[in-house]
């Protein structure tokens, strides 16, 4: 009699372990400041002309002509005013210290400065000098950027200091918190912040006891586009506002949508060479923005 071989098993492929987190090893978060900053959208309203003259590899000179300019209103409208304001830029970059300058017509001066003081300790200085009273303002900073988490301290005018901190707790998770105080109005703050990002997604949620309570969302989708969902709540006044937004990055365009409908849309012509149109519309505020511009250089 012959004997019956039994049919081999059927193949099961391996099941992979889970990778093992080594907490010792946790890569640094990005600062604290810049936790929401998928979801910020720049538009303007009226004309915008922005050309960079590169001088050498460390200087560089920037010329910009803006159309409408906005007043806020004492009933919180805003009015427009058809004037035009030009910018004169001079920048200066290095590995090791960056300088900005901004000099409108209207006379303000904006100055920022970034310097690397060793690989992990930086400094960085922000001023705006207006010929308004009480209006000018500076900011100084030290950040120090550890194996897996930032802090930061602030110190500024108006006898205003700060602090934040953030930290890596998983490969993909990060917590943090702030602290300020302010002198000249006597008032103090505390917030706390969230962000969470994969290979394929981003949030980030911030509560602020300083702005009466809020919460903020962002998803990002990495490559073909970005969701933002903002929510905004005040607490003592009960209000709350939400926004929802959506990114697209296109092979030469970008499109923005962002909760009162606005978008923004960017076309490389050529090299060295772009074109934007912006748009914003807030139906409830009666407020309409529509821009388009043109960026030259680098």
């Amino acid at each position: 009699m012959e004997s019956i071989v039994p049919p081999p098993p059927p193949h099961v492929s391996p099941v992979s372990p889970p990778e093992k987190v080594d907490y010792l090893d946790l890569p640094c978060p990005i600062p604290y400041e810049e936790i929401h900053r998928e979801a910020l959208t720049e538009v303007f309203e009226g004309f915008r002309f922005d050309l960079t003259k590169g001088l050498n590899p460390q200087f560089a000179l920037s010329h910009s002509v803006m159309g409408t300019t906005e007043v806020p209103s004492r009933d919180y409208q805003t009015l427009k005013m058809p004037t035009a304001n030009y910018e004169f830029g001079v920048n200066f970059m290095d590995p090791k210290l960056m300088m900005f300058g901004r000099l409108l017509t209207d006379g303000r001066l904006n100055a920022r400065v970034k310097w690397d003081l060793t690989d992990d300790l930086s400094f960085k200085a922000n001023a705006l000098l207006t010929k308004e009273p009480h209006m000018s303002h500076g900011m100084f900073n030290f950040d120090y950027k550890g194996h897996d988490y930032r802090s930061q301290f602030q110190f500024g005018n108006g006898s205003l200091f700060g602090a934040n901190y953030i930290q890596s707790v998983t490969p993909n998770l990060s917590l943090g918190g702030e602290v300020f105080w302010t002198g000249q109005h006597r008032k103090s703050g505390i917030g706390y912040a969230a962000r969470y990002n994969t290979e394929k997604m981003v949030c980030d949620g911030s509560i602020c006891q300083h702005r009466h309570g809020s919460y903020e969302l962002c998803s990002e989708g990495v490559g073909e586009g970005l969701s933002c969902y903002r929510v905004h709540v005040q607490l003592l006044s009960r209000d709350a506002v939400a926004t929802v937004g959506y990114d697209y990055i296109l092979r030469q365009e970008r499109s923005t949508q962002n909760g009162c409908v606005s978008a923004l849309l960017e076309e490389r012509l050529n090299m060295g060479l772009q074109f934007i149109l912006s748009a914003e519309i807030d139906h409830k505020k009666k407020d309409y923005k529509f821009g388009f511009g043109l960026t030259v250089g680098q």
